[in-house]
């Protein structure tokens, strides 16, 4: 603002217009705003539920934090310009504070006048704020003016009609609008949010009323990751609508089902699938699995050596670093949007690059064709689902995420320690150990222990070679004594 509106709240001026008033504030309102609310913010998860639920945490502190601090500014510039409202928090709800005429109804000994807060049904988000702030003017001229009167709108009336039970359909209307006020727009929240959708759509009537009874019959309808799934997901729409309870239910303990990670030899016969299947495919009417099968096979390849999720294959792959000369270690770049953010991979099978031969130009063209058509989160899933779908296709018995597993605990065979391993795959150490325990299998425990076995017979073996050496070495000494002595014994008769 100039120096002549400074300390002047337009309302007070006789000269002043409303759209001057409207100005001004647009000027630092506009300004309070114009910065990135994550624009310095990173926070990356592990991929594991825990790990989830820390980076939901953190982002919410970070939005918590700058969310406060506008309303710090928020109310500043208010007081600078001389409006007579201030705007305060009240739970997931701001209110407009002001000294006001007497409410109908209200009576105050001796008093014309008194503070109240007023309710107007505005969420204590950013958005909310903006509303509060537009708000605070609009009051602030009825009081300069003596204009202001107690009608529905500040008595809370009309706040009130605004909080009637809507349906779970109502609700989706608005839900990824809501959803994105305190949360980054990327790739994985993109995902995310369309899972909760999908979930929501899924599972329950979209006429039903969002009341808490509803939501809690149809979670208990379920059982097991069924049941949690749907609990994760209603808590969020509930948080989001600040819709004013919590759920009573409880998550059920879903015990994994135990399946056999794949050994070296069945990966390796698991590659040669692919090329055996195209060259029995006989007139398919999908010309463009002629050549994909190699795209495929490629993917396969690279999940099995480098223990990658199959996202991080197709989201902008850096496919001129993995084939650039200076690639020397052959190191995978999985992009900052994916996941857990951006890491560099290194190879678990450094001699499966070649055997599976990963650097060949024609797969990463295909590849290249593909991720070019990619325009949402949902390409994406498909290309996901359609690795399951080529591994069945094929013939493999396992699921591309074993491969992933498998890494885990050939990391753990290999004597690679763990917080090494961990970084590598992406997830911290917790969550790594979880999985290696989880899959390792009676066949990885017998390797392991044989490992164990045969160093402790190889250390026992160098034992008595050193033994052997010793006694060898203090016989030599005895025997170059003895010559030592006859020697001298001949020199002297």
């Amino acid at each position: 603002m100039n120096g002549k509106n400074q300390g002047n709240y337009r309302g007070t001026d006789p000269t002043s217009t409303d759209q001057d008033t409207n100005a001004d504030s647009r000027n630092w309102f506009a300004d309070m705003f114009a910065d990135v609310i994550f624009a310095d913010f990173e926070n990356t998860t592990d991929g594991s539920y825990r790990g989830t639920m820390a980076k939901i945490k953190a982002t919410e502190l970070q939005y918590q934090a700058v969310f406060e601090q506008k309303l710090i500014e928020a109310n500043t510039n208010l007081k600078r310009e001389r409006v007579k409202v201030s705007i305060k928090q009240t739970g997931n709800s701001l209110q407009l504070r002001a000294t006001l005429p007497l409410k109908p109804g209200d009576k105050s000994v001796g008093k014309q006048k008194k503070q109240y807060d007023l309710s107007l049904g505005i969420p204590a988000n950013l958005e909310g704020l903006k509303t509060a702030i537009e708000e605070s003017y609009e009051l602030g001229k009825l009081i300069a003016r003596h204009t202001f009167e107690w009608n529905e709108k500040y008595l809370g009336i009309k706040a009130r009609e605004k909080q009637d039970i809507k349906t779970i359909g109502d609700l989706l209307d608005t839900f990824e609008e809501k959803y994105y006020q305190t949360r980054q727009k990327t790739i994985t929240s993109e995902n995310t949010f369309a899972n909760y959708l999908s979930v929501i759509k899924r599972n329950f009537n979209l006429t039903t009323l969002a009341t808490k009874e509803n939501f809690e019959e149809v979670i208990n309808s379920f059982q097991g990751n069924k049941k949690n799934e749907l609990i994760a997901v209603t808590s969020v729409l509930i948080k989001t609508f600040n819709l004013g309870f919590k759920l009573d239910v409880k998550r059920d303990h879903v015990t994994p089902t135990y399946r056999e990670i794949p050994e070296d030899k069945k990966i390796i016969s698991g590659f040669y699938l692919f090329e055996k299947f195209a060259l029995n495919r006989k007139n398919t009417n999908i010309s463009d699995e002629i050549d994909t099968w190699e795209m495929w096979r490629w993917v396969y390849g690279m999940l099995a050596t480098y223990g990658l999720r199959p996202r991080e294959l197709f989201v902008e792959p850096d496919i001129n670093w993995w084939m650039s000369p200076q690639n020397i270690d052959h190191t995978w770049k999985v992009n900052k949007n994916t996941k857990t953010g951006y890491r560099e991979v290194i190879p678990f099978v450094p001699e499966w690059i070649d055997l599976f031969d990963l650097k060949n130009p024609k797969p990463l063209k295909i590849l290249e064709r593909k991720v070019e058509k990619i325009a949402s989160v949902q390409n994406i899933n498909w290309m996901r689902r359609d690795i399951s779908r080529w591994f069945r296709k094929v013939g493999i018995e396992f699921q591309p995420y074993d491969l992933r597993h498998g890494c885990a605990i050939r990391a753990h065979l290999q004597g690679i320690p763990i917080k090494a391993a961990a970084d590598n795959l992406g997830h911290t150490v917790d969550e790594h150990t979880k999985t290696y325990q989880r899959w390792f299998g009676i066949e990885n425990r017998k390797k392991a222990f044989g490992e164990v076995m045969s160093q402790k017979s190889l250390i026992e073996l160098q034992k008595n070679d050193i033994l052997a050496l010793r006694m060898e070495n203090e016989r030599l000494k005895l025997e170059v004594e003895k010559l030592r002595f006859l020697g001298s014994k001949n020199h002297h008769g």
